[in-house]
């Protein structure tokens, strides 16, 4: 479908990749990976034929449409959300504009009986049918699934824009993208703006209804249950596995260890050779073999091996003064803004050393929490800060308060204290600040370079309590596995407010959860919630009444000890069987029907089968039947969820 040749990209001498050939399918899922600065999203741009490269081509039919998210856009404020999504059905506006002049014509006209007259009426015909065939009257219902699907409520369709963060304005642009349903899909960094159920709608939204997509993140779990192949750019190659993030890794282990070893054996040749050209340079009788061992050297292709991951960097925080056994008590906490209560009657505890998450929809009050913690903002009800208490908190606005005349070397080097200010070259490389990067002002860093810094001087103050307000936005895999160990390891008392679901799991033994003015407490980690919430939204389409107060404590379950007896173990492995049998029949069928709507798609786009209204009758009868199939798709794989649950 898009086919990539010997592409090239030189910014000053060293080119940033060259040499690259790789063709994209209809139904590839790819993950685009490398280290900070390999040329990801340089790739994407020269798919979306935003930027041109040095040499090579980018060739696709000219019928192939591609939509492109960057991470940073420029964003409209004059529409409010529903008509700005509408921005995405153009074509069918300009379609409706079309049939209403035809119709006008129609009624204008008397010549009814005129073969002009008669072609008016097939004209108007076809274009009617062909407007019902692309969505025509269906267009707001799509518009408004996607919208919610992305965590917006019906409240905020008629809301201007401009009322929203530039985090909720890229739900909008997403929402368009994904509205135009291209061919192929360049996302990157989709995920920073989402909260963890918006991530999983849209996880769904790709496995089941895009294209080809090829996505550049730093979410682990996102990236693992979407994509079905990883090219992975490193030294100005790339190397293209068939595989899912997870298995790749085990692999590029195993090609960076053949690296390694092909490596050292070139040294050895290598030296093995200078030790020659040196030993006889001087000598008459080795002349010409001193001069086939030069000419030798020169003609080898000398091996490079991928940068040393330093995810094995261990960091620890400084000693901290012991807090109080109850660092953070809430009682009959609310905050409301007038009329709008953000939340009421919340009740939480959190002990010494516990590790809790604040997960929940954007906008539902996690964040407000951390500032009443923090005694930002005002609030009603009692909030008690425990005895000793030192607070380490991070926020997108802390990276505001750095020194700007101070380098980035500077800045940590003047937090840093003992041994660990030997180790500040090796940190400041884990969290993207190698080489020349460490010399750089504060005041020339982006943004999310800044919060990357903001982040490294947090781990190097001596508290006994962290708030992480979204830490891992702008942290690449590497980084976040270093976090995250740093964490783990932490003595002390942690919120970490997160979408980042890979992240938080093995770290966090809580959960609260923010949702409609209410803060629930979720005894477990990450997944252990997520599998609740699950069956929990199964139980609640049953249930009218609303929960009173705002801290729900979800009790543990009451497992049985007494394990399933064999014939019941059997009964189940088999319905799991033949539950996972009818998801793969309908995953079949999906790809079929799809290349079948492509072949039609392929005939309407011809001169003769323009007019063909066999063609439009056979598109419509296969997208009704693909919906068909994605609805049960969808049954199946939902009741295969629940018995496994």
């Amino acid at each position: 479908m898009v086919s990539v040749d010997n592409l090239k990209v030189e910014f000053g001498v060293t080119p940033l990749f060259e040499d690259v050939s790789y063709v994209i399918n209809r139904r590839d899922r790819i993950a685009l990976v490398g280290k900070n600065g390999a040329g990801k999203s340089t790739m994407l741009k020269i798919l979306a034929g935003m930027q041109q490269p040095t040499s090579g081509v980018v060739a696709m039919p000219k019928e192939i449409t591609v939509g492109y998210l960057p991470q940073v856009m420029i964003l409209s404020d004059t529409r409010t959300v529903m008509e700005e999504a509408e921005m995405a059905f153009e074509h069918i506006f300009e379609m409706q504009e079309n049939l209403n002049r035809l119709n006008q014509e129609l009624a204008d006209r008397t010549d009814y009986e005129s073969e002009s007259y008669h072609e008016l009426i097939d004209k108007f015909t076809h274009e009617n049918e062909r407007f019902q065939m692309m969505g025509g009257m269906n267009y707001q219902a799509e518009i408004e699934r996607t919208l919610m699907g992305l965590g917006f409520s019906r409240n905020d369709f008629n809301r201007s824009t401009s009322e929203f963060s530039g985090g909720w304005r890229m739900r909008i642009e997403l929402a368009k993208l994904l509205l135009r349903r291209p061919d192929v899909l360049l996302l990157d960094e989709p995920t920073n703006h989402l909260d963890i159920e918006s991530i999983q709608w849209l996880e769904n939204f790709l496995k089941v209804n895009a294209g080809a997509v090829v996505l550049v993140s730093h979410d682990r779990a996102f990236i693992n249950n979407v994509t079905n192949r990883t090219i992975e750019i490193s030294c100005g190659r790339i190397y293209d596995y068939k595989v899912p993030y997870d298995e790749f890794v085990v692999l590029r282990k195993e090609r960076r260890e053949q690296q390694l070893r092909a490596y050292e054996n070139q040294q050895k040749q290598i030296q093995d050779t200078e030790d020659f050209i040196e030993r006889f340079r001087y000598k008459a009788t080795k002349a010409v073999q001193v001069q086939s061992r030069i000419k030798q050297l020169e003609k080898i292709e000398r091996i490079e091996v991928d940068e040393e991951d330093n995810a094995s960097l261990r960091l620890k925080f400084p000693p901290a003064m012991r807090s109080g056994d109850y660092p953070i008590i809430c009682e009959d906490v609310k905050k409301a803004y007038g009329a709008q209560v953000v939340f009421h009657d919340v009740n939480l505890t959190i002990k010494r050393g516990e590790k809790v998450a604040f997960v929940g929809k954007n906008g539902e009050g996690k964040s407000t929490l951390v500032k009443c913690i923090m005694d930002e903002i005002p609030f009603e009800g009692k909030l008690t800060v425990g005895h000793n208490v030192q607070i380490g908190y991070f926020a997108q606005n802390q990276a505001q308060l750095l020194d700007e005349n101070k380098t980035v070397f500077d800045t940590i080097d003047y937090v840093a204290k003992g041994d660990i200010r030997l180790k500040i070259r090796d940190i400041l490389g884990a969290f993207m600040f190698g080489g020349e990067a460490s010399d750089k002002k504060v005041k020339v860093l982006s943004g999310g370079e800044r919060s990357r810094l903001a982040m490294i001087k947090l781990l190097l103050e001596p508290v006994n309590f962290l708030i992480l307000d979204e830490p891992t936005n702008h942290l690449d895999m590497r980084s976040k596995d270093v976090l995250k160990d740093a964490i783990r390891d932490f003595d002390g008392t942690v919120i970490v407010v997160s979408h980042d679901r890979e992240f938080l799991d093995g770290l966090v033994t809580k959960v609260y959860e923010f949702g409609g003015g209410v803060v629930r407490e979720h005894i477990g980690g990450i997944y252990d919630f997520l599998q609740k919430k699950k069956i929990e939204n199964l139980n609640e389409l049953q249930l009218s009444t609303s929960p009173t107060a705002s801290v729900k404590k979800e009790e543990p379950e009451q497992v049985s000890e007494n394990k399933l007896s064999y014939e019941a173990q059997k009964e189940l492995n088999k319905k799991i069987k033949k539950l996972e049998k009818q998801v793969a029949d309908c995953e079949n069928r999906i790809e079929k029907i799809e290349s079948q709507i492509a072949e039609v798609e392929a005939q309407m786009a011809t001169p003769e089968g323009a007019s063909d209204m066999k063609l439009y009758e056979k598109h419509q009868q296969f997208k009704k039947e693909l919906d068909a199939v994605v609805e049960e798709w969808e049954m199946v794989s939902l009741e295969l969820d629940e018995v496994k649950g």
